[in-house]
């Protein structure tokens, strides 16, 4: 497992966030902006990754594609109801159907978003979910 650091913030009021991604760019994309943002940001490739990863360290939020290889993001979500049940979860997906957004809804997501992801949208969700995680 390839983890790239994306930002060294040491301050208790920053945000953690997993971006769970196997596209490359898109996964790259994703934690610059959100480390430009602010947040202290990890990415992987799947979901495989994403649980070990979360075995060693917590995050406030997780960001995940729904389709990936090893692990989709519907099982990934299955998987962190059962050893990380609280966890904060918005799902996105070029794949949408209103299947695998009701599966996602029942297990928890708190979004589903369609790429391409519209930065402005996912911003003022994360937002909504790590406020009221403050709160």
């Amino acid at each position: 497992m390839k983890l790239k650091r994306i930002a060294n913030v040491h301050s208790a009021n920053v945000k953690r966030i997993l971006v769970v991604e196997d596209e490359d760019n898109t996964r790259h994309a994703l934690t610059k902006l959100l480390t430009r943002e602010g947040y202290l940001v990890e990415g992987v490739a799947n979901g495989y990754e994403a649980l070990n990863y979360l075995r060693r360290q917590s995050v406030n939020l997780i960001v995940t594609d729904i389709k990936m290889p090893r692990m989709d993001g519907i099982t990934f979500l299955r998987e962190l109801n059962k050893n990380f049940p609280r966890s904060n979860v918005i799902m996105i997906t070029a794949y949408g159907g209103v299947d695998s957004y009701l599966e996602a809804m029942n297990l928890g997501a708190f979004e589903y978003i369609n790429k391409p992801v519209q930065i402005d949208e996912l911003k003022i969700i994360m937002e909504k979910i790590l406020n009221a995680e403050d709160s």
